[in-house]
């Protein structure tokens, strides 16, 4: 029997406001498989993709990564499980460096502490190589020849590419994607849609967090629907936008407002 990427089993996350809550979610990615979730604004993506990423940990319930418990391991294997994990946000902050610099970012903060504070950023990156994986990084996003390019020269495009290619450098099981393409124009999100395709043949697990149900239908192999912090419905792309099963699913597919 095959292990998942990455799952949930019957996570639940509340805020002390009680906004953003996730309840009783569980849901599995194999690798080389992309997971879209969708569904209105404030429901719980993020708040899910966080739980993901085990940046938080869940009120109750359990995230596995690789099959094993990660809040029930020791901090360093913890850590490690992590490091397997890589996201990318809505919010594409970028340092005030080039676009290399930027996207070999997190191999330098993935290292342990004392080979950071041996090696740094600037050590990692010597004035004439940048690491191959980085590169790589940046030719799937089809900016292997803006290395140079500082990042304040950047369109938005430009800049969630290499914040994806950030994610991508560090060679991931999984990728988790915030709203990836959010306003951003065709051809960017076009190139960011391939990046996720070639992400999904290297055997990388995907979930992809997105308003656009397109996108979902473009990039997908599952998808599944959030509503008020619940999984109200999941399974295969045509199957949940042709023939949903759950009645709100149905009327979020449709266009109608959703309370």
């Amino acid at each position: 029997m095959s292990v998942s990427a990455i799952a949930t089993e019957g996570v639940s996350y509340g805020y002390e406001d009680g906004n953003a809550t996730v309840e009783e979610v569980s849901l599995s990615v194999d690798p080389g498989e992309v997971l879209a979730l969708i569904g209105p604004s404030g429901t719980g993506k993020t708040t899910l993709l966080r739980l993901l990423a085990l940046f938080d940990p869940p009120d109750a319930g359990r995230v596995l990564v690789g099959g094993e418990d990660a809040w029930a391991l020791a901090s360093d294997e913890r850590h490690a499980a992590r490091r397997r994990v890589g996201m990318v946000f809505q919010d594409r902050s970028l340092f005030t460096t080039t676009v290399a610099r930027n996207a070999a970012y997190g191999l330098a903060v993935r290292r342990p502490w004392p080979d950071r504070l041996r090696t740094g950023l600037d050590r990692l990156l010597g004035r004439d190589t940048v690491p191959e994986g980085v590169v790589d990084a940046l030719a799937t996003v089809g900016l292997d020849d803006a290395l140079d390019r500082r990042a304040s020269s950047l369109s938005a495009g430009e800049a969630q590419r290499v914040a994806f290619a950030r994610a991508l450098a560090v060679d991931p099981d999984v990728l988790l994607l915030d709203e990836p393409t959010s306003n951003l124009d065709p051809r960017n999100t076009a190139l960011i849609e391939e990046a996720v395709a070639q992400a999904r043949e290297r055997g990388i697990a995907v979930v992809v967090a997105t308003h656009d149900m397109q996108q979902a239908r473009r990039v997908a192999d599952r998808v599944g629907v959030l509503l008020n912090g619940r999984c109200i419905e999941r399974g295969p792309v045509e199957r949940v936008f042709d023939e949903p099963r759950d009645r709100r699913a149905r009327q979020f597919i449709s266009g109608e407002l959703v309370y």
